[in-house]
C-alpha cells in the first residue's frame, strides 16, 4: 500500500480510505468488523465516517451514528493502527440544533462522536456542508477550539463550492485560525466538475482533496453493461437513488473512458482510481465497499 502525507499535517495515509456509509445496511455489524480489520491487515490505515451514517436505511432526520459505533466496535484495541475521519452537519434528528455548523451543534456532536468511536480524539474533523445560516467564523472558530482542547487534531470541509473555500480560508487568515487541511468533494471520471476551480485551488493552497463517490455507485468498475440488467447485488438495484441513471449517454460515456483506458494499458477500474491519484491534490480516496473481496479488488487496482 501506499502512503502520502496530507499537506501540512503529520498525517501518512494510505491511497485508499475505507468508508463506512454501508455500515449497518447492507454491511450488518460482523461483517463490518471483520471488514475494518483486514482492511488495517493489509494496509489501509485512514477510515472515514460520519455522525449521520447508517447504511441504506438512512432518512433525512433520522438518528444516524450507526457508522460510528460500528467502527469505535472495530477499533477497540487497534486506534493507533488508523487515522479516523469524521463529520459533522447532516440532519439527525428533527430538532433545530440537529443538524448544521453552529458552535453548539459542533461542540455537541464531537462529544456524541468520541463516544460512539471510543476515542479520546479523531485525526480529523470535518464540516459536512457549507451552512448559509451560520457565520463561518462562528463554525472555524469551533473548530479551532476542539483542537485546543484536544478533542480532533485537524479540521476540514465537505461539499464546498471554490467560491465558499476562498471566503473560508479568508476568514481564517484573518483570524489567525488553523485553516482546514483537506476538502472531500464528489469526484470521479464521470464527474467532473471540481476540475475547472477547486482543484487547481486546493493544489494552490495545499489543501487536501480526498474524494468520494470515486467509482460512480460501481459504474466505473464495469458490472454494467448497455442493453442488460443491472446485478442484483448492485448498488444501482439496492440503493438507486444514490447512483446516475443508466441512460444510453451514460454508456456512451463509459465506452469513451474505457477506451481511454485501454489507450493506457489498464480496465476500467485501474483507471478510475489511477487517474484520480496522479492528480497531485489527491492523496488518497475514501471508497465504499459491501465485503474483503471487492476491498482486495481495489487494492489490487492501484497496485
Amino acid at each position: 500500500m501506499n502512503y502520502r502525507m496530507l499537506p501540512k499535517t503529520e498525517l501518512e495515509v494510505s491511497a485508499l480510505c475505507l468508508g463506512t456509509m454501508t455500515f449497518g445496511t447492507p454491511v450488518v455489524k460482523a461483517d463490518a468488523i471483520q471488514l475494518t480489520h483486514w482492511a488495517l491487515d493489509h494496509g489501509i490505515n485512514f477510515l472515514d465516517t460520519a455522525n449521520m451514517y447508517e447504511g441504506y436505511t438512512r432518512v433525512p432526520g433520522s438518528a444516524g451514528g450507526v457508522g460510528e459505533e460500528i467502527l469505535g466496535k472495530a477499533l477497540e484495541g487497534r486506534r493507533g493502527q488508523a487515522v479516523v475521519a469524521t463529520k459533522v452537519g447532516m440532519k439527525i434528528g428533527h430538532a433545530d440544533n440537529d443538524q448544521g455548523a453552529s458552535r453548539e451543534h459542533i461542540l455537541r456532536e464531537m462529544d456524541r462522536s468520541l463516544v460512539r468511536l471510543g476515542c479520546d480524539y479523531v485525526d480529523l474533523y470535518y464540516m459536512h456542508k457549507f451552512d448559509p445560516s451560520v457565520p463561518l467564523a462562528e463554525s472555524a472558530q469551533a473548530f479551532n477550539d476542539l483542537i485546543d482542547m484536544g478533542k480532533i487534531r485537524y479540521w476540514a470541509i465537505s461539499n464546498f463550492t471554490a467560491e465558499q473555500i476562498t471566503n473560508l480560508l479568508k476568514v481564517c487568515d484573518e483570524n489567525d485560525w488553523r485553516r482546514p487541511v483537506a476538502l472531500q468533494p464528489a469526484y470521479s471520471l464521470l464527474k467532473r466538475d471540481i476540475e475547472a476551480e477547486i482543484l487547481p485551488l486546493c493544489q494552490r493552497e495545499q489543501i487536501a482533496v480526498l474524494p468520494y463517490q470515486v467509482l460512480q455507485g460501481g459504474l466505473l468498475t464495469d458490472k454494467y453493461q448497455r442493453g442488460m440488467e443491472a446485478p442484483k447485488d448492485s448498488r444501482q438495484v439496492e440503493k438507486p437513488e444514490w447512483t446516475m441513471a443508466l441512460t444510453h449517454e451514460m454508456f456512451d460515456q463509459l465506452a469513451q473512458i474505457k477506451a481511454e483506458a485501454h489507450k493506457q494499458g489498464r480496465t476500467l477500474l485501474e483507471h478510475a482510481l489511477k487517474s484520480l491519484l496522479e492528480k497531485p491534490a489527491i492523496p488518497s480516496l475514501v471508497i465504499g465497499v459491501k465485503n474483503i473481496a471487492q476491498l482486495e479488488r481495489l487494492i489490487m487496482a492501484i497496485e
